[in-house]
């Protein structure tokens, strides 16, 4: 099969699938991207394309982001055409949509399939925005988040099947999409994911590595920032510290804005916190570690004795299920997307996204009685092994669905088969 992957942020979520189908061989694979840091990849060839146009800084609100989408989509269209005079013409394209990099590819290709990437639709209510009534929707949110939303409809139009990971995610999507997605997660690496109980990280300050028998608890976020409640993580430290007084807590993340509105305060959001109950914490155990490898975050997680996820009503991160996959005690915001793959009592235990106290409280319990936890971490990773394993689960019905839209003699074989 002849693949073209789009996506601006190489490898996005097809980490795992364009590794999978490189490793087949036979297959010819070509990866379209913004990115221009990125090596070649063993297997496949990557191709980088510009924006063909980028909005002014200060250009109408209401159609800024149709007018960047429109850029990225025809400089993804324009690098398309120079791969068809290059002799590469693709089986099928799979890519995201949200940037509109898909938008204008059946102008260049009309009857090449193009299975797309749907994230999320902009939603004024029930979703992200105005969930946090520390951080209130503006007024013209309704009329924006709308517009937005033009390049969602634009590309329904343009594939010819969609896919969206999560239900929850699915669902943000009006009613006349869901014919056209189907759900099904990227895929987690549960053969590699796994609990470590030999597991170590060297913290410098403390002059000694921990380890399982150390009293940890971790939060992880792409970002520090109010879309994955660091806020209010922060307001529970003091609480959880001042009632564990062994206990050490392990920040994962950069102070950067993933999601939302970035801070105003020099320092983004971490320094708001910093200054909002820095007196109130024993900094010493507190261990700021901004973004590491992902070899580091995994052995993180492995010594962790309760995993905190936050997160708004907006897209899960991995790191939950991965967590998960790592038989991680977690204390998660009790949120529509945490709620699909988290159930309170079975395999974690959810508290109010507001209720930084509660939060406290379910932490401080974690710690103090693990024993009564125990059975949660293991249960938790038998649940992401039966509905979220990417060789067994989700590869498959990836496969079977690209291998739908295209001849059979094209098709990608799955191994047993």
């Amino acid at each position: 099969m002849k693949i073209l992957f789009v996506h601006q942020n190489f490898p996005g979520q097809y980490r795992e699938l364009l590794q999978w189908i490189v490793a087949q061989g036979g297959h010819e694979v070509v990866f379209l991207t913004q990115r221009r840091d990125v090596r070649q990849v063993k297997g496949a060839r990557i191709v980088h394309y510009l924006p063909h146009h980028r909005p002014a800084e200060g250009a109408y609100a209401a159609t800024k982001y149709w007018e960047e989408c429109c850029g990225n989509g025809l400089g993804a269209a324009f690098a398309a055409q120079k791969l068809e005079a290059e002799g590469f013409r693709p089986d099928i394209v799979v890519g995201h949509v949200g940037w509109g990099e898909l938008t204008f590819f059946k102008e260049i290709w009309p009857d090449v399939p193009i299975l797309g990437f749907f994230e999320y639709y902009f939603l004024a209510r029930g979703g992200s925005v105005g969930f946090d009534p520390e951080f209130p929707a503006s007024p013209h949110a309704p009329f924006l988040m709308h517009a937005r939303n033009a390049v969602n409809f634009a590309n329904i139009q343009t594939v010819d099947l969609g896919l969206s990971p999560t239900l929850f995610q699915r669902d943000t999507f009006p009613e006349s999409f869901h014919p056209k997605i189907y759900v099904k997660h990227d895929g987690i690496r549960t053969d590699r994911l796994r609990p470590d109980p030999k597991a170590s990280v060297p913290l410098n300050r403390l002059g000694r590595a921990v380890t399982r028998e150390d009293e940890i608890f971790t939060y992880m976020a792409r970002n520090m920032e109010p879309t994955r409640g660091f806020h209010k993580f922060m307001r529970a430290l003091p609480h959880i510290l001042d009632a564990r007084p062994n206990a050490r807590a392990l920040i994962i993340g950069g102070n950067e804005v993933s999601y939302g509105k970035a801070s105003d305060a020099r320092g983004g959001y971490r320094a708001e916190m910093e200054r909002e109950v820095g007196d109130r914490l024993d900094w010493d155990r507190v261990h700021f570690l901004g973004k590491v490898p992902f070899a580091a975050y995994q052995q993180i997680i492995q010594v962790s004795r309760c995993h905190v996820y936050l997160t708004v009503p907006f897209v899960l991160s991995w790191s939950c299920m991965e967590s998960m996959a790592m038989g991680a005690t977690i204390v998660a915001s009790d949120t529509a997307p945490v709620r699909e793959v988290i159930t309170h009592g079975e395999t974690g235990l959810l508290v109010d996204f507001h209720d930084h106290e509660a939060l406290a409280r379910q932490v401080i319990e974690v710690l103090a009685r693990p024993g009564d936890v125990a059975h949660l971490g293991p249960a938790a990773r038998r649940h992401i092994v039966e509905t979220y394993d990417f060789e067994t689960v989700c590869l498959p019905e990836h496969i079977r669905r690209m291998n739908g839209l295209v001849p059979k003699a094209r098709r990608i074989a799955l191994p047993g088969a």
